[in-house]
């Protein structure tokens, strides 16, 4: 049977092999629910960079640019870290360049897996579904907090372990936690991340709506995935 594990942060992404493996980056709050709703709304490819001038290079280039730091937005970009911010028309065939704390990291660091898919719960099925069709071992990448796990990421990857039970056998103790951790808090994930350290954050930001909104269950139906360093929406599967 095919195995599906956790990386639980970017930092520890040295102790996986990726060869042969299809990764899902997950970062709940906010980048990749950003990601997918932005591909939701018509975005024809997203660029994840890891630096700010970077990233704010590219807007010469054509692209429409995004940047989070520690939840906030530098000046001159034109786009937060807030999945309402990409339900606009100019959203419509654009490219996006994007840098966030936690989440473009993470997907800068599995690029050297066989596949690699972006994961939220507003596209969870559509994940699922991929690695089904996949005929190798999964790994969940938990974006975390500037290097330390979070509680959203994980209950995530509990919630896609849990939808795959049966068809990936659970590789080891921390997709095993994972999938408990989901298994207890699954009838009401508002309350299970209340207080989470990455809520107080956003709470403290006043974007409450971004929370509840990043925990929707299967919004969109897309697949976001990264192919020559870019991601563009997956049709095949």
């Amino acid at each position: 049977m095919k195995k599906i594990d956790i990386c639980l942060s970017p930092d520890l992404i040295h102790l996986y092999d990726l060869k042969g493996q299809a990764v899902v980056v997950v970062d709940i709050f906010r980048a990749t629910s950003c990601m997918v709703t932005a591909f939701a709304h018509g975005a024809a490819e997203i660029l994840p960079v890891e630096d700010v001038d970077l990233c704010a290079s590219y807007g010469a280039q054509g692209y429409l640019t995004a940047a989070e730091r520690n939840g906030l937005t530098p000046a001159g970009f034109d786009f937060d870290n807030s999945p309402f911010s990409y339900q606009v028309d100019r959203i419509k065939g654009a490219k996006i360049c994007v840098t966030t704390t936690n989440g473009t990291v993470a997907l800068r660091r599995s690029v050297t897996a066989s596949k690699v898919f972006v994961g939220a719960f507003l596209n969870i099925s559509r994940v699922a579904e991929a690695l089904r069709h996949w005929e190798g071992d999964a790994l969940i990448v938990c974006a975390g907090w500037k290097g330390k796990p979070n509680l959203e990421d994980t209950l995530f990857a509990g919630a896609l372990i849990d939808m795959l039970h049966g068809e990936f056998a659970v590789a080891d103790d921390a997709a095993l936690m994972a999938w408990k951790q989901y298994n207890v808090a699954s009838n009401d994930l508002l309350t299970a991340v209340k207080n989470s350290s990455h809520v107080n954050r956003l709470l403290g930001l006043g974007i409450e709506k971004d929370i509840a909104f990043c925990l929707e269950m299967d919004r969109y139906n897309v697949l976001p995935y990264l192919v020559n360093d870019a991601l563009r929406i997956d049709e095949t599967i």
